[in-house]
């Protein structure tokens, strides 16, 4: 290894037009985790729900009659394939749970080996995500890639719009967050991932889907967190990838050494918290103008 590439962290973005099945998705999928490798990749990210294509089914029963479980075919492919290419691979799909299936993301390290699952948390309850159970929480995970080891965290679209989702991520020591997405990704939105980067010094990766997916518009993003440069008098924008409306796939690169050592010496993060003075944020109790009767706890 190059010692100009050590700790470099290269994370494609898959930002890609679904296909009309299972599987073709899988063989369009596995493909794109080909030609990342090619391009020296280390993490590959999918879009948000790949395996159906975001195509959520109104009716409860066919959307348990859609659900796969983690050791079904799907999943298992991009598991093996991670190990034969000796790349790690983030993959979404609708998985089977009781009672009702979640919004699911896998990450499989260089080694083949399942290193870190999460169900997104926030569903979105207004639209036909309201079907899906809610994830349980949030955790991170040690990914072993050749440039070194990194500890990553996810979460799924509308989880980025919470600071919780993000804040406890870093408080668990969460350097880079993998954010599967489906949603046209407007200045708002990158605003928000912005944000979650800036205020908690670390690094976000979202894949979106491109435009001409329902309701998306691509756009996928990937913020390296540094907002100030050692030597620099101002700050510096943290995207360092946009990748625009197009189809594609698309790669980044982060300085982990900058990162960290960014880390060890800002004002963000965990330095200066008050947590003792935060009791209101586990409050339970809404209020107006915020109650929705669409809301489930």
């Amino acid at each position: 290894m190059k010692n100009s590439k050590q700790n470099n962290l290269k994370i494609a973005l898959l930002q890609l037009l679904p296909e009309k099945t299972r599987e073709e998705n899988l063989k369009k999928g596995i493909n794109a985790c080909i030609e990342a490798k090619k391009r020296d990749a280390d993490i590959t990210l999918f879009p948000e729900l790949w395996d159906i294509g975001y195509s959520i089914p109104p009716d409860k029963t066919e959307l348990r009659e859609k659900a796969i479980l983690e050791n079904e075919p799907f999943v298992q492919a991009f598991q093996q394939t991670a190990k034969k290419l000796n790349m790690a691979i983030a993959i979404t799909f609708l998985e089977k749970h009781i009672p009702s299936p979640r919004n699911t993301l896998c990450v499989f390290d260089r080694h083949g080996n399942r290193i870190l699952k999460y169900s997104k948390v926030h569903t979105c309850d207004f639209g036909n995500e309201k079907n899906l159970s809610a994830g349980d929480g949030f955790s991170t995970a040690t990914l072993d890639t050749e440039r070194g080891k990194v500890i990553i965290g996810a979460m799924i679209c509308f989880d980025r719009e919470f600071p919780e989702t993000a804040r406890i991520l870093m408080l668990k020591g969460a350097e880079i967050i993998l954010t599967p997405n489906a949603c046209p990704m407007e200045i708002n939105r990158i605003s928000q991932l912005r944000a979650r980067a800036y205020e908690n010094m670390l690094a976000i990766a979202t894949a979106n889907y491109p435009k001409g997916h329902p309701d998306c518009n691509g756009h996928s993003t990937v913020f390296d967190g540094i907002a100030y440069s050692p030597g620099e008098n101002s700050s510096r924008d943290t995207m360092i990838l946009d990748a625009g409306e197009n189809e594609g796939i698309y790669i980044a690169e982060i300085s982990l050494n900058k990162l960290r050592a960014y880390r060890k010496s800002e004002i963000h993060g965990n330095a200066y918290r008050r947590p003792e003075k935060y009791r209101e944020l586990i409050c339970d109790k809404i209020s107006e103008p915020f109650i929705r009767e669409d809301r489930r706890k």
